[in-house]
């Protein structure tokens, strides 16, 4: 696993917007996501709606340490909503 690609296509990600960060903004978030990233420490809310997006048969990913790969302290999930982007950081974490 390439952690600097990673970390650097998640950040370009976030500067484009193309991140939904948090499990309360993914709880109310209705348009297309493309793939669910989350931290294995994740409590209780975050993995409900892990299981609400797996219902989906939406891609997700359970990482170590994802605050330290989005630079974003206490970040426990996100959501990526551009499918390039996407498609690159699940091919690089299934690496």
């Amino acid at each position: 696993m390439e952690i600097s690609k990673i970390k650097g296509y998640i950040n370009i990600a976030h500067k484009a917007g193309y991140l939904i960060i948090g499990s309360d903004a993914l709880k109310g978030y209705d348009k297309k996501l493309y793939s669910i990233i989350y931290d294995k420490s994740a409590l209780k809310n975050t993995l409900k709606v892990v299981n609400y997006f797996q219902e989906k048969s939406l891609p997700i990913k359970e990482v170590d340490n994802l605050e330290e790969l989005t630079s974003i302290k206490n970040c426990k999930i996100i959501g990526l909503k551009n499918k390039n982007l996407s498609d690159l950081i699940l091919k690089l974490l299934n690496d």
